[in-house]
């Protein structure tokens, strides 16, 4: 019995998540840190690298997660390279990696958004 080898139209649904996990981890992370911080100020941040960062010039912020963007999509760009030129069966249990790894980062975006709009309305984490 042979199995289908994974299609174009999967890769590109993997491209559709890494997309939401980045939305969700850098922009909507920034803007409802950002109204956190107005609440019970900057030093509340438990992410030194986001501490730092809230502390800076607004283009620096945005240049930073800029940077976050270009370098996860090019290394999210090699990671599909592979996965196209990984032999059957080998690639479904590659598939199925990336998937994992990608509904974690999806599921992590979304316990931060919570987490930050808990500390917006609660005045406290919920950590």
């Amino acid at each position: 019995m042979t199995r289908r080898q994974i299609s174009e139209s999967q890769i590109e649904e993997y491209w559709d998540w890494i997309a939401v996990a980045l939305f969700l981890l850098l922009a909507v992370d920034l803007l409802t840190t950002l109204a956190a911080a107005r609440v019970v100020g900057h030093g509340a941040e438990a992410n030194p690298l986001m501490r730092w960062l809230i502390d800076r010039p607004t283009l620096v912020v945005i240049g930073a997660h800029l940077v976050v963007v270009v370098l996860v999509t090019g290394c999210f760009r090699l990671l599909v390279g592979r996965l196209r030129r990984t032999p059957s069966p080998a690639d479904y249990y590659f598939a199925l990696l990336i998937e994992g790894w990608l509904g974690t980062l999806v599921a992590v975006g979304l316990g931060v958004f919570a987490n930050n709009l808990a500390v917006i309305v609660l005045g406290r984490s919920l950590l």
